[in-house]
């Protein structure tokens, strides 16, 4: 059955106890995690109106399109009116430049608060991740959504994501009446592209000696259903998302049918670490503590306002799988199909062992230059 027509269904909202709904606003609407919030904010009938707010017009019709940089001090006059915001313009691309990444989010998100508390907005939501917990050692299993964020900069955007959960701890102190939601997924998977997800394109699964690994994920789908419930304010606060329960490694192994590759620590941290100051690698060597250590987070403030993911771990990582087959990664790098060959038929060794070529490669261009 085709929706009804716009008009038609405005007004037919208007006549429904829906027409007392909040008025959302949604930044970074145009793409990703907020397109896909835009669309289902739009389609409830528990939202009176969605605004929409991105340097580009989306798809979502139903929407009011402000087209703007949130950085702009403008896009307080386009919030007017709006009770909650729910701020999603972040920029996470592991081939970001992260001066450029960082000026960005931090400045987007300290102009996105100022600016809804100067527009009377009441809440905003910001989305971070569950990895400003930490992933260490002596992690309880699961963390409580209270614990202490243990994170270092040192692991690709936690830096930026550090800083917005800061401003956003701020915003309630220098703008009374401004309630802040901060939303933690866990593993984000779903059309996502991260160093975590890109730990699953390799030929061999990297394991670090005497490391502890745990995994849980958040299928795109109920971080939007979580974000809902922010936005509706049925839970407030400081709250994680993802899947109930964790994957033990030998149960991913076992699972994804990728074997094992198992190096001391020293090894791969400093080969991480090289690879990524010549610039050969996106990820950051803080990127494999997440990969060795637990950050399993607990999902109770969700569950106690009634909200259930949809998906499991299994389900996540059987979704992953196949979004990501046919790519390649060796140390966070995407093969190109020759190397990736290779790869596949000589194994992690061998990619590895590839891999140490190309840095002796361009330290060789270097000295040629």
């Amino acid at each position: 059955m085709s929706s009804p027509d716009r008009q038609v269904r405005a007004a037919r909202n208007r006549s429904t106890p829906a027409a007392r709904g909040p008025v959302v606003a949604v930044t970074g609407a145009a793409s990703g995690i907020g397109a896909l919030l835009t669309r289902r904010l739009a389609a409830s009938e528990e939202i009176k109106q969605v605004i929409a707010i991105d340097e580009r017009r989306g798809e979502v019709t139903e929407a009011q399109w402000h087209i703007l940089d949130v950085r702009d001090p403008a896009i307080a006059e386009k919030l007017r009116g709006a009770d909650v915001v729910v701020h999603l313009a972040l920029d996470l691309d592991l081939e970001s430049d992260p001066a450029a990444r960082t000026a960005y989010n931090v400045r987007g998100t300290q102009t996105v608060l100022t600016a809804a508390a100067a527009a009377g907005v009441h809440r905003v939501v910001l989305c971070t991740s569950a990895m400003v917990y930490g992933a260490l050692p002596d992690n309880d299993v699961p963390l409580s959504e209270d614990a202490e964020l243990r994170a270092t900069a040192e692991a690709t955007g936690v830096g930026d994501l550090l800083e917005i959960e800061r401003l956003g701890r701020r915003a309630p102190r220098a703008h009374p009446g401004l309630n802040v939601t901060v939303v933690r997924p866990a593993v984000l998977v779903g059309g996502t592209d991260t160093a975590l997800t890109r730990y699953f394109e390799s030929p061999r699964l990297l394991v670090v000696a005497k490391s502890r690994p745990t995994w849980q994920f958040c299928h795109v789908d109920d971080l939007v259903s979580a974000l809902e419930y922010a936005a509706l304010e049925k839970v407030e606060g400081e709250l994680a998302v993802g899947c109930d329960g964790w994957l033990e490694q030998e149960e991913v192994e076992e699972l994804s049918g990728i074997r094992r590759m198992e190096l001391p620590s020293a090894v791969a941290l400093g080969a991480a670490a090289r690879l990524h100051r010549i610039g050969l690698t996106p990820s950051p060597a803080g990127d494999l503590a997440y990969t060795m250590y637990p950050w399993v987070v607990s999902v109770s403030r969700l569950h106690e306002a009634g909200w259930r993911p949809r998906w499991t771990n299994e389900e996540v990582l059987t979704e992953l799988l196949a979004e990501v087959a046919g790519r390649h990664t060796v140390a966070g790098r995407r093969l190109g199909r020759k190397d990736a060959t290779a790869a596949g038929a000589a194994g992690a060794t061998v990619a590895l062992l590839g891999t140490a070529a190309l840095v002796r490669r361009a330290r060789k261009a270097r000295r040629r230059i």
